[in-house]
């Protein structure tokens, strides 16, 4: 029996120091989820909260079928869907549709030539702000597979099954995602573009 199937059989014979440690492992990768997909700490942590009920409530039904990360992260995903589904304000949209994953590609707006990648402006403290920004205008359905994908760096077999998606469908979605964030980001390089000559015009 692995390390994980025996903490699983423990916590599921409801003992509370190998519940502890599922959260444990868990509760941050879902917490970082959920607040790039709530928006804000409050949010986040009722997501997270909601995350682990219902795990608990539905680990004597769990046959370890797939990986328990991969089973709480299909949880947590799903709340996070529940969630906007009560927030009237918030169009809901569904990560499992895949109905319009057109493998056709998007152009983007605006051309401008720059070096960064969308996942190294992360690293770079001026910049984070502009990216985290980006990331939060992205649809839900893009966006839930960015994070998994890019930013909590699950493979794309992973990813397709927390989602309950295809590949296929998490690649384009993803090509979909990078290009709306360089098309955000080039705008604002843009703008600082246009910025930086209207200082130099207004020097001269």
């Amino acid at each position: 029996m692995t390390e994980e199937s025996e903490l699983i059989r423990r916590a599921q014979q409801g003992d509370s120091e190998a519940l502890g440690e599922i959260v444990e492992q868990h509760q941050q990768t879902i917490y970082n989820v959920a607040l790039r997909m709530c928006g804000n700490p409050h949010d986040a942590e009722e997501t997270m909260q909601e995350t682990f009920l219902s795990a608990i409530q539905a680990l004597p039904r769990f046959q370890g079928r797939s990986k328990l990360s991969t089973w709480l992260y299909r949880i947590a995903s799903n709340q996070c869907l529940m969630r906007r589904r009560r927030d009237a304000a918030a169009p809901v949209e569904f990560f499992m549709d895949d109905s319009d994953d057109d493998p056709a590609e998007t152009m983007p707006k605006y051309f401008i030539d720059w070096s960064y990648d969308p996942d190294s402006l992360l690293l770079d403290a001026e910049l984070q702000q502009v990216m985290e920004a980006a990331i939060e205008e992205l649809p839900p359905k893009l966006r839930i597979v960015f994070i998994w994908r890019e930013l909590e760096g699950l493979s794309t077999a992973e990813t397709a099954e927390v989602l309950n998606i295809s590949e296929s469908a998490v690649k384009v979605r993803l090509h979909r995602a990078r290009l709306q964030l360089r098309d955000h980001l080039s705008r604002y390089f843009a703008d600082r573009t246009e910025e930086h000559i209207a200082g130099g015009d207004r020097h001269a």
